[in-house]
């Protein structure tokens, strides 16, 4: 049985073994080049593409390895020769299931630590950052291409794919919906999930014209909120104006209107101007309170999500054996 599971696999096993290949030889030779760098303006595409390859790799995964792995068979009808031989049902999902999930780990593992490794100098730069201008390796986007997470999401993925192909038996359909599933997890997950699976803390910060970092607002509505810095490498998840009561200002006050550019005007007023005006808030009791999950907790929150996919895919797992029951 292992054999034949080879034998189906060993295609789209090498055709994505290739492409992390040539990723892994790119990122072989530019990785040394980013050591000791303050700058990495110019390795944006790069640094974008890695985070792009590493949320691909799963949909690879689960739509391509999973889903044909099952419904190739049951569309044929050849699960039915093998089950009238002497290889029983269990072990017949057992074995791809095993096989594909072990080889789908093992890809992403190998990636995430490649596109760790490279990206480590670039992380260890933005860790020390608090200003807006680089994203920290605990902030979502950059969170789910880095450590073992990946892991997770390939697990998730592929044990995803098998299950919407026995589902379905179409693999057309159970590709289409294997694909928007997973999107909708890797979506949702890091919106109504990550940030609360440790307890985010606060900081209340002084409105100052060193610490304001943002000022949002339009000719129109005036400005309508402002923005201090974070913790260094730190995820922000709010940054909220309070009143001199301690409640969140629905709207800034009045004389914070003036500081705007004016309607008219040829050209906007300096940036420092603005920021000195705006501080005013201080002086009349408002401050900034920031949420945040703090860069040190990077680890432990990837961790506890790469259990959650885990729990996940055992799971689909189990429900792929109950399902198997019904399968003719």
């Amino acid at each position: 049985m292992t054999w034949l599971t080879w034998r189906q696999f060993r295609t789209p096993a090498f055709s994505v073994l290739a492409a992390l290949a040539a990723i892994a030889v790119v990122l072989a030779i530019t990785g040394p080049e980013l050591v000791g760098r303050t700058d990495y303006s110019d390795q944006d595409a790069l640094f974008g593409g890695t985070i792009l390859v590493l949320y691909l790799l799963p949909a690879v995964l689960g739509v391509f390895w999973g889903v044909p792995m099952i419904t190739r068979e049951l569309e044929s009808g050849t699960h039915s020769l093998v089950w009238n031989q002497t290889v029983t049902r269990k072990r017949w999902l057992t074995t791809k299931l095993g096989f594909g999930l072990l080889a789908a780990m093992l890809a992403a593992g190998v990636l995430s630590l490649a596109v760790t490794w490279w990206a480590s100098p670039i992380d260890a730069l933005s860790a020390v950052q608090t200003d807006r201008g680089m994203l920290s390796r605990i902030a979502p986007v950059v969170f789910g291409a880095r450590g073992i997470v990946p892991v997770g999401y390939a697990a998730f993925a592929f044990v995803l794919g098998i299950a919407a192909g026995m589902l379905l038996r179409r693999t057309v359909a159970a590709m289409a919906v294997t694909l928007v599933a997973l999107a909708a997890v890797l979506v949702l997950v890091p919106v109504f999930v990550r940030p609360y699976l440790l307890p985010p803390q606060t900081e209340t910060v002084a409105i100052t014209p060193e610490t304001i970092t943002n000022i949002t607002g339009n000719d129109k509505q005036g400005i309508t909120e402002i923005g201090v810095r974070k913790p260094a490498g730190a995820w922000e998840l709010a940054n909220e104006t309070l009143d001199p009561d301690g409640n969140v200002a629905a709207a800034l006050p009045d004389f914070v209107q003036a500081c705007g550019p004016r309607a008219g005007a040829t050209a906007p007023p300096p940036r420092g101007d603005i920021q000195a005006c705006v501080a005013q808030l201080g002086a009349h009791g408002y401050h900034q309170r920031v949420t945040f999950q703090p860069g040190s907790r990077f680890w432990p929150l990837q961790w506890l999500e790469l259990g959650l996919y885990l729990v996940l895919s055992a799971l689909l797992t189990g429900f792929c054996f109950r399902r198997l029951r019904h399968l003719s």
